[in-house]
C-alpha cells in the first residue's frame, strides 16, 4: 500500500512545484519587484495553509480517500488555469484556489499511511511516504525549465496539470480497493489512548512541538522560495538554471525524509526535532557566504536534507500523541499554521530584500529559527516520546 501513497504524494505536488522555479520568468512578464513575486509566492501558501483546517476535520468525518482525491485532481485543474490566466491578478486568483483544493491532501494521507504500519515503524512509514512529495519537487523544476525554454512558463502549468489530471483519476479508481479509506473514523478510542493522551502537560508539549515545526519549516519554506530570484540578481546566472536550482534541493528529500522518519522511530522525535531545527537555522545563515557553484549546492543538498527530515519527525509525533479519530483535525491544525506562515512571511521577505537585501533576509530567518527552537527547548525539556499510539 505505501507505493500508492508515494505516488499519489508525488501527483498532489507535481504542480505545485513550479512557481518557484518558474519565478524569474513569471517575473519579467509581468514586470514584477519582489514585494510583488512575494505575493504571487504566498498566494498558494495562504489559501494551502487555510485549505487544512476544514479538510483535516472533514478527513475524519466523510473518508479519506474523497480529500486525497480533491487534493490531487483539484490542484491539477487550479494549475491548467494558471497556465491559461492572462494577468496578474487572474494568476493570483487561481493559485489561491489550487491551495485551498490542496489543503485535503496531507492531513487525510498522512494518518492512512501510519495506520498501515506497526505504531514502531510510523517515523519510517511517514518518511517514505514523502518521498513521493519530494521527487516531484526534483522533477518538476527540471522538466518545468525544458518545456518553458520552448513554450513560456505557462507551457509547464498546462502540460503537468493534464498529467496530474490522470493521475488523480487512476488514484481514485486504485484507493477504492483499499479498506479503510471509504469508511469515516471510528467515534470512540480505548481506554488506553485515553489514558495517554489526557496525561498532564501532554497538550502542551503537543502545542509547543508544532510551534517549533511550524515556525520553522514557514521561515525556511518562504527563504527557498526566493532562491531562483537570488540566485539570477546576486551571481548574474540565466533565469532556466537558476529555475532547476529547486531541484537540487528538493533532491535531498529522496532520502532525507526517511532517514528523519528513521532516525525519529530510532531515537525519538523530541530530540531529533531540536538537532533539526539547530542545523536549519544555522545553514540558512551560510546562503550568505557561499559562493556560487560546487560550494552553493552542496549547501543546498544540507539544508533540504534536514528540512526534509523535519517532516517525518513532526508528523509522526502528532499522530503518536493525538487519538484515531482526531488524528487528521489536529494535522489540519498543524499543516495550517505551517503553510499560512510561509504565506504570510513570503510578501514580508519580499519587501526586506526590496529595502535590505537578501543578506538581511536571510540573517533574520536564522536569528528567528534558532531563538525559537531555544525557547521550545526550554520549555520541552525533559518531555519523552517513547509511547505509542495504536
Amino acid at each position: 500500500m505505501l507505493p500508492l501513497f508515494v505516488a499519489a504524494h508525488f501527483g498532489h505536488h507535481l504542480v505545485t512545484a513550479l512557481t518557484s522555479p518558474l519565478m524569474p520568468m513569471i517575473r519579467s512578464e509581468f514586470g514584477l519587484d519582489y514585494t510583488q513575486s512575494g505575493f504571487v509566492l504566498s498566494a498558494f501558501g495562504l489559501a494551502y495553509g487555510i485549505g487544512q483546517l476544514p479538510s483535516g476535520w472533514l478527513a475524519d468525518h466523510i473518508g479519506r480517500r474523497i480529500m486525497i482525491t480533491v487534493g490531487i485532481l483539484g490542484v491539477a485543474v487550479c494549475g491548467l488555469l494558471i497556465g491559461l490566466s492572462s494577468t496578474y491578478i487572474m494568476m493570483i486568483v487561481f493559485l489561491g484556489l489550487m491551495g485551498l483544493m490542496g489543503g485535503g491532501y496531507h492531513p487525510a494521507a498522512s494518518p492512512a499511511v501510519a495506520s498501515t504500519v506497526e505504531p514502531q515503524h510510523r517515523g519510517s512509514a511517514l518518511g517514505f511516504h514523502l518521498i513521493g512529495g519530494s521527487l516531484s519537487y526534483f522533477i518538476a523544476p527540471l522538466v518545468a525549465v525544458a518545456i518553458a525554454g520552448v513554450l513560456g512558463w505557462r507551457g509547464p502549468f498546462i502540460l503537468l496539470s493534464i498529467t496530474a489530471i490522470a493521475f488523480g483519476v487512476a488514484f481514485y479508481i486504485l484507493m477504492g480497493r483499499l479498506p479503510g479509506l471509504n469508511k469515516t473514523v471510528q467515534k470512540t478510542s480505548s481506554s488506553a489512548q485515553s489514558q495517554l493522551i489526557e496525561k498532564p502537560g501532554r497538550v502542551r508539549r503537543l502545542v509547543v512541538f508544532i510551534v517549533l515545526s511550524s515556525i520553522t519549516g514557514a521561515m525556511l519554506h518562504s527563504a527557498q522560495a526566493f532562491i531562483p530570484l537570488f540566485l539570477v540578481d546576486r551571481f548574474h546566472i540565466s533565469k532556466e538554471a537558476a529555475g532547476a536550482f529547486p531541484a537540487i534541493f528538493a533532491s535531498s528529500g529522496l532520502w532525507g525524509s526517511a532517514l528523519g522518519g528513521y532516525l525519529a522511530d530510532r531515537f525519538g522525535r523530541v530530540r531529533m526535532i531540536f538537532i533539526v531545527c539547530l542545523a536549519i537555522g544555522t545553514l540558512i545563515y551560510f546562503l550568505n557566504l557561499a559562493p556560487f557553484g560546487i560550494a552553493m549546492g552542496a549547501l543546498l543538498v544540507v539544508i533540504g536534507m534536514f528540512a526534509y527530515m523535519r517532516m517525518p519527525i513532526t508528523e509522526s509525533y502528532i499522530i503518536m500523541n493525538s487519538s484515531e479519530k482526531r488524528r487528521s483535525t489536529i494535522l489540519g491544525i498543524y499543516f495550517f499554521t505551517a503553510t499560512e506562515g510561509s504565506g504570510v512571511l513570503m510578501p514580508l521577505f519580499g519587501n526586506i530584500i526590496d529595502t535590505m537585501g537578501f543578506a538581511t533576509c536571510f540573517a533574520i530567518v536564522a536569528i528567528s529559527i534558532l531563538v525559537t527552537t531555544l525557547i521550545c527547548l526550554f520549555l520541552l525539556r525533559g518531555s519523552d516520546d517513547k509511547s505509542y499510539l495504536s
